[in-house]
Protein backbone atom coordinates (compact mmCIF):
# COMPACT_ATOMS: atom_id res chain seq x y z
CA UNK A 1 0.00 0.00 0.00
CA UNK A 2 1.43 3.45 -0.85
CA UNK A 3 2.57 5.60 2.03
CA UNK A 4 -0.23 7.74 3.41
CA UNK A 5 -0.49 11.30 2.24
CA UNK A 6 0.68 13.83 4.86
CA UNK A 7 -2.15 15.19 6.96
CA UNK A 8 -2.17 18.92 7.58
CA UNK A 9 -1.87 19.94 11.23
CA UNK A 10 -2.84 23.58 10.82
CA UNK A 11 -6.02 24.90 12.38
CA UNK A 12 -8.56 26.30 9.96
CA UNK A 13 -8.16 30.04 9.24
CA UNK A 14 -11.43 30.83 10.94
CA UNK A 15 -10.65 28.94 14.15
CA UNK A 16 -11.09 31.03 17.26
CA UNK A 17 -8.04 31.63 19.41
CA UNK A 18 -10.01 33.07 22.29
CA UNK A 19 -9.33 31.67 25.74
CA UNK A 20 -12.51 30.22 27.28
CA UNK A 21 -13.94 31.65 30.51
CA UNK A 22 -12.56 28.74 32.54
CA UNK A 23 -9.02 29.73 31.55
CA UNK A 24 -8.17 26.52 29.68
CA UNK A 25 -6.47 26.93 26.34
CA UNK A 26 -8.45 25.15 23.61
CA UNK A 27 -6.87 22.32 21.65
CA UNK A 28 -6.70 23.69 18.10
CA UNK A 29 -4.79 21.10 16.05
CA UNK A 30 -5.43 17.44 15.35
CA UNK A 31 -5.46 14.85 18.09
CA UNK A 32 -3.42 11.71 17.52
CA UNK A 33 -4.70 8.35 18.75
CA UNK A 34 -2.75 5.11 19.10
CA UNK A 35 -4.38 1.89 20.25
CA UNK A 36 -7.61 1.28 18.32
CA UNK A 37 -8.90 -1.79 20.14
CA UNK A 38 -12.46 -1.99 21.45
CA UNK A 39 -11.85 0.68 24.09
CA UNK A 40 -9.67 2.93 21.98
CA UNK A 41 -11.99 2.89 18.98
CA UNK A 42 -14.96 3.89 21.10
CA UNK A 43 -12.99 6.70 22.74
CA UNK A 44 -11.60 8.01 19.46
CA UNK A 45 -15.07 7.93 17.91
CA UNK A 46 -16.42 10.00 20.81
CA UNK A 47 -13.68 12.56 20.25
CA UNK A 48 -14.61 12.78 16.57
CA UNK A 49 -18.30 13.07 17.45
CA UNK A 50 -17.40 16.01 19.70
CA UNK A 51 -15.86 17.79 16.70
CA UNK A 52 -12.22 16.84 17.28
CA UNK A 53 -10.04 16.05 14.28
CA UNK A 54 -8.54 12.69 15.17
CA UNK A 55 -5.67 11.00 13.33
CA UNK A 56 -5.80 7.30 14.23
CA UNK A 57 -2.62 5.26 13.84
CA UNK A 58 -3.11 1.61 12.94
CA UNK A 59 -0.65 -1.00 11.74
CA UNK A 60 -3.05 -2.89 9.46
CA UNK A 61 -4.54 -1.17 6.40
CA UNK A 62 -7.65 -3.38 6.60
CA UNK A 63 -8.73 -1.45 9.70
CA UNK A 64 -8.88 1.89 7.93
CA UNK A 65 -12.33 1.65 6.35
CA UNK A 66 -14.05 1.08 9.70
CA UNK A 67 -12.27 4.07 11.22
CA UNK A 68 -13.16 6.38 8.33
CA UNK A 69 -16.81 5.47 8.87
CA UNK A 70 -16.46 6.66 12.48
CA UNK A 71 -15.22 10.06 11.41
CA UNK A 72 -11.53 9.41 12.07
CA UNK A 73 -8.51 10.00 9.82
CA UNK A 74 -6.68 6.66 9.84
CA UNK A 75 -3.03 6.32 8.92
CA UNK A 76 -0.46 3.52 8.88
CA UNK A 77 2.38 6.04 9.15
CA UNK A 78 3.02 7.08 12.75
CA UNK A 79 4.94 10.16 11.62
CA UNK A 80 1.56 11.67 10.65
CA UNK A 81 0.97 12.05 14.39
CA UNK A 82 4.12 14.03 15.04
CA UNK A 83 2.53 17.42 14.39
CA UNK A 84 -0.40 16.75 16.69
CA UNK A 85 -0.85 18.89 19.76
CA UNK A 86 -1.91 15.89 21.87
CA UNK A 87 -1.40 12.19 21.15
CA UNK A 88 -3.53 9.74 23.13
CA UNK A 89 -2.37 6.16 23.67
CA UNK A 90 -4.72 3.35 24.74
CA UNK A 91 -2.47 0.30 24.56
CA UNK A 92 -2.49 -3.09 26.32
CA UNK A 93 0.78 -3.12 28.25
CA UNK A 94 4.16 -1.56 29.06
CA UNK A 95 5.92 -3.01 26.02
CA UNK A 96 3.33 -1.68 23.57
CA UNK A 97 3.54 1.82 25.05
CA UNK A 98 7.34 1.76 25.02
CA UNK A 99 7.33 0.73 21.36
CA UNK A 100 5.13 3.70 20.49
CA UNK A 101 7.17 6.18 22.53
CA UNK A 102 10.67 4.97 21.73
CA UNK A 103 10.09 3.34 18.33
CA UNK A 104 11.19 0.01 16.94
CA UNK A 105 14.54 0.15 15.14
CA UNK A 106 14.07 -3.41 13.86
CA UNK A 107 10.84 -2.35 12.12
CA UNK A 108 12.05 1.08 11.08
CA UNK A 109 9.37 2.80 13.19
CA UNK A 110 10.08 6.14 14.85
CA UNK A 111 8.59 6.87 18.27
CA UNK A 112 6.66 9.75 19.75
CA UNK A 113 9.56 10.88 21.93
CA UNK A 114 11.70 11.45 18.86
CA UNK A 115 8.98 12.97 16.67
CA UNK A 116 6.60 15.05 18.78
CA UNK A 117 7.06 18.80 18.84
CA UNK A 118 8.27 20.50 22.02
CA UNK A 119 5.18 21.43 24.01
CA UNK A 120 3.09 18.56 22.62
CA UNK A 121 1.52 16.20 25.14
CA UNK A 122 1.42 12.43 25.27
CA UNK A 123 -1.85 11.58 27.07
CA UNK A 124 -1.37 7.99 28.20
CA UNK A 125 -4.68 6.31 29.01
CA UNK A 126 -3.24 2.80 29.14
CA UNK A 127 -3.06 0.64 32.25
CA UNK A 128 0.69 0.29 32.77
CA UNK A 129 3.18 -0.06 35.61
CA UNK A 130 4.24 2.90 37.70
CA UNK A 131 7.85 2.29 36.64
CA UNK A 132 6.89 2.59 32.97
CA UNK A 133 4.86 5.75 33.66
CA UNK A 134 7.80 7.38 35.47
CA UNK A 135 10.22 6.43 32.70
CA UNK A 136 7.95 7.79 29.97
CA UNK A 137 7.30 11.02 31.87
CA UNK A 138 11.03 11.56 32.36
CA UNK A 139 11.85 10.96 28.70
CA UNK A 140 9.13 13.26 27.42
CA UNK A 141 10.18 15.98 29.86
CA UNK A 142 13.80 15.66 28.71
CA UNK A 143 12.62 16.46 25.19
CA UNK A 144 10.39 19.37 26.22
CA UNK A 145 7.18 17.40 25.77
CA UNK A 146 4.36 16.85 28.24
CA UNK A 147 3.20 13.55 29.68
CA UNK A 148 -0.13 13.03 31.43
CA UNK A 149 -1.33 9.68 32.79
CA UNK A 150 -5.10 9.20 32.55
CA UNK A 151 -6.09 5.53 32.93
CA UNK A 152 -9.81 4.78 32.82
CA UNK A 153 -12.28 2.70 34.77
CA UNK A 154 -14.94 1.14 32.58
CA UNK A 155 -15.50 -1.42 29.83
CA UNK A 156 -16.06 -0.98 26.06
CA UNK A 157 -19.79 -0.43 26.57
CA UNK A 158 -19.05 2.35 29.05
CA UNK A 159 -16.53 3.80 26.62
CA UNK A 160 -19.14 3.92 23.85
CA UNK A 161 -21.62 5.61 26.18
CA UNK A 162 -18.99 8.10 27.39
CA UNK A 163 -19.44 6.76 30.91
CA UNK A 164 -15.78 6.19 31.79
CA UNK A 165 -14.27 7.38 35.06
CA UNK A 166 -10.81 8.83 34.47
CA UNK A 167 -7.95 9.15 36.98
CA UNK A 168 -5.46 11.83 35.94
CA UNK A 169 -2.01 12.91 37.11
CA UNK A 170 0.65 15.09 35.54
CA UNK A 171 1.94 18.67 35.42
CA UNK A 172 -1.07 20.89 36.23
CA UNK A 173 -0.83 23.01 33.07
CA UNK A 174 -0.72 19.90 30.87
CA UNK A 175 -3.61 18.32 32.75
CA UNK A 176 -5.72 21.44 32.16
CA UNK A 177 -4.93 21.41 28.44
CA UNK A 178 -6.09 17.80 28.26
CA UNK A 179 -9.18 18.16 30.41
CA UNK A 180 -11.56 19.15 27.56
CA UNK A 181 -10.54 15.99 25.69
CA UNK A 182 -11.13 13.89 28.78
CA UNK A 183 -14.57 15.46 29.10
CA UNK A 184 -15.29 14.20 25.56
CA UNK A 185 -14.65 10.56 26.49
CA UNK A 186 -15.63 10.20 30.15
CA UNK A 187 -18.37 11.11 32.60
CA UNK A 188 -16.03 12.34 35.35
CA UNK A 189 -12.34 13.13 35.70
CA UNK A 190 -10.45 12.86 39.00
CA UNK A 191 -7.16 14.79 39.19
CA UNK A 192 -5.02 13.24 41.91
CA UNK A 193 -1.68 15.05 41.64
CA UNK A 194 1.36 15.88 39.55
CA UNK A 195 3.10 12.48 39.54
CA UNK A 196 1.81 10.40 36.59
CA UNK A 197 2.80 7.16 38.34
CA UNK A 198 0.18 7.78 41.04
CA UNK A 199 -2.65 7.62 38.50
CA UNK A 200 -1.44 4.25 37.30
CA UNK A 201 -1.10 2.94 40.86
CA UNK A 202 -4.70 3.92 41.61
CA UNK A 203 -5.84 2.21 38.43
CA UNK A 204 -4.03 -1.02 39.26
CA UNK A 205 -5.27 -1.12 42.85
CA UNK A 206 -8.81 -0.30 41.74
CA UNK A 207 -8.70 -3.18 39.30
CA UNK A 208 -7.61 -5.47 42.15
CA UNK A 209 -10.68 -4.48 44.16
CA UNK A 210 -12.83 -5.45 41.18
CA UNK A 211 -10.90 -8.68 40.59
CA UNK A 212 -11.24 -9.85 44.21
CA UNK A 213 -14.93 -8.92 44.20
CA UNK A 214 -15.41 -11.08 41.10
CA UNK A 215 -13.62 -13.95 42.80
CA UNK A 216 -15.79 -13.74 45.92
CA UNK A 217 -18.98 -13.35 43.88
CA UNK A 218 -18.06 -16.50 41.96
CA UNK A 219 -17.42 -18.39 45.18
CA UNK A 220 -20.65 -17.42 46.97
CA UNK A 221 -22.75 -18.08 43.87
CA UNK A 222 -21.15 -21.52 43.62
CA UNK A 223 -22.10 -22.23 47.25
CA UNK A 224 -25.74 -21.24 46.68
CA UNK A 225 -25.90 -23.50 43.62
CA UNK A 226 -24.37 -26.41 45.55
CA UNK A 227 -27.03 -25.95 48.22
CA UNK A 228 -29.79 -26.05 45.62
CA UNK A 229 -30.68 -22.36 45.83
CA UNK A 230 -31.45 -19.96 43.02
CA UNK A 231 -28.61 -17.44 43.29
CA UNK A 232 -30.53 -14.56 41.70
CA UNK A 233 -32.69 -13.63 44.73
CA UNK A 234 -29.56 -13.91 46.88
CA UNK A 235 -27.58 -11.51 44.68
CA UNK A 236 -30.58 -9.21 44.26
CA UNK A 237 -30.90 -8.98 48.05
CA UNK A 238 -27.21 -8.29 48.63
CA UNK A 239 -26.90 -5.70 45.86
CA UNK A 240 -30.02 -3.92 47.12
CA UNK A 241 -28.68 -3.67 50.67
CA UNK A 242 -25.09 -3.97 51.89
CA UNK A 243 -23.36 -4.48 48.55
CA UNK A 244 -25.01 -1.95 46.26
CA UNK A 245 -21.93 -0.88 44.32
CA UNK A 246 -21.60 -1.00 40.55
CA UNK A 247 -19.17 -3.92 40.59
CA UNK A 248 -21.41 -6.23 42.62
CA UNK A 249 -24.55 -5.28 40.71
CA UNK A 250 -23.14 -5.53 37.19
CA UNK A 251 -20.85 -8.50 37.60
CA UNK A 252 -23.03 -10.47 40.01
CA UNK A 253 -25.76 -10.54 37.38
CA UNK A 254 -23.30 -11.52 34.64
CA UNK A 255 -21.91 -14.42 36.67
CA UNK A 256 -25.42 -15.71 37.40
CA UNK A 257 -26.27 -15.53 33.68
CA UNK A 258 -22.88 -17.04 32.76
CA UNK A 259 -22.34 -14.04 30.51
CA UNK A 260 -18.65 -14.07 29.68
CA UNK A 261 -18.53 -11.99 26.51
CA UNK A 262 -15.12 -10.31 26.47
CA UNK A 263 -14.82 -6.78 27.68
CA UNK A 264 -11.63 -7.35 29.66
CA UNK A 265 -10.17 -10.70 28.64
CA UNK A 266 -8.39 -12.93 31.12
CA UNK A 267 -4.80 -12.43 29.86
CA UNK A 268 -5.13 -8.66 30.22
CA UNK A 269 -6.60 -9.08 33.69
CA UNK A 270 -3.69 -11.36 34.59
CA UNK A 271 -1.27 -8.70 33.35
CA UNK A 272 -2.80 -6.15 35.70
CA UNK A 273 -2.78 -8.59 38.60
CA UNK A 274 0.90 -9.27 38.11
CA UNK A 275 1.66 -5.54 37.91
CA UNK A 276 -0.28 -4.90 41.11
CA UNK A 277 1.49 -7.70 42.95
CA UNK A 278 4.83 -6.23 41.85
CA UNK A 279 3.77 -2.82 43.16
CA UNK A 280 2.83 -4.42 46.48
CA UNK A 281 6.09 -6.32 46.71
CA UNK A 282 8.09 -3.19 45.97
CA UNK A 283 6.16 -1.41 48.73
CA UNK A 284 6.83 -4.20 51.21
CA UNK A 285 3.12 -5.04 51.43
CA UNK A 286 1.21 -8.22 50.75
CA UNK A 287 -2.04 -8.82 48.87
CA UNK A 288 -2.82 -12.50 49.49
CA UNK A 289 -6.35 -12.27 48.08
CA UNK A 290 -4.93 -10.93 44.82
CA UNK A 291 -2.54 -13.89 44.70
CA UNK A 292 -5.58 -16.18 44.73
CA UNK A 293 -7.04 -14.28 41.77
CA UNK A 294 -3.74 -14.62 39.91
CA UNK A 295 -3.82 -18.40 40.34
CA UNK A 296 -7.47 -18.60 39.23
CA UNK A 297 -6.77 -16.53 36.11
CA UNK A 298 -3.86 -18.79 35.24
CA UNK A 299 -6.16 -21.78 35.73
CA UNK A 300 -8.81 -20.27 33.47
CA UNK A 301 -6.34 -19.52 30.71
CA UNK A 302 -4.93 -23.06 30.96
CA UNK A 303 -8.45 -24.45 30.57
CA UNK A 304 -8.95 -22.57 27.31
CA UNK A 305 -10.83 -19.52 28.59
CA UNK A 306 -8.34 -16.87 27.47
CA UNK A 307 -10.90 -15.24 25.18
CA UNK A 308 -13.45 -14.82 27.97
CA UNK A 309 -14.07 -11.79 30.16
CA UNK A 310 -12.67 -11.79 33.68
CA UNK A 311 -16.22 -12.46 34.90
CA UNK A 312 -15.32 -16.05 33.97
CA UNK A 313 -13.69 -16.18 37.39
CA UNK A 314 -17.23 -17.24 38.30
CA UNK A 315 -16.96 -20.12 35.84
CA UNK A 316 -13.70 -21.25 37.45
CA UNK A 317 -15.28 -21.06 40.92
CA UNK A 318 -18.19 -23.20 39.74
CA UNK A 319 -15.86 -25.80 38.22
CA UNK A 320 -13.74 -25.90 41.38
CA UNK A 321 -16.92 -26.54 43.36
CA UNK A 322 -17.62 -29.59 41.20
CA UNK A 323 -20.59 -28.05 39.43
CA UNK A 324 -21.31 -29.18 35.90
CA UNK A 325 -21.04 -26.08 33.75
CA UNK A 326 -21.72 -26.25 30.04
CA UNK A 327 -18.77 -24.92 28.01
CA UNK A 328 -19.42 -21.29 27.01
CA UNK A 329 -20.08 -21.71 23.29
CA UNK A 330 -22.23 -18.66 22.53
CA UNK A 331 -20.90 -15.59 24.30
CA UNK A 332 -23.73 -13.29 25.35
Amino acid sequence: MPKDEPISHLASPGASAAVPSDGRLPVQREIGFVGLGHMGTAMAANLAAAGRRVIAYVRRPDQMGKLVALGLKPTTDITNLFDCEVVISMLPDDDAVRDVVFGRADLGIDGLALGLMPGAIHLSMSTISTAAASHLASEHARRGQGYVAAPVFGNPDAAKARQLFIVVAGPPADVERCRPLLDNVGQRTFVIGADPAHANLIKLLGNMMTATALQVLGEVIAVTLKRGMDPKPFIDFLTSTMFGGRVHKIYGDKIIRQSYAPGFVMPLALKDVRLALTEAENAGATMPSVSVVRDRLITGIARGYADLDWTALGLIAAEEAGLHVAPPVALN
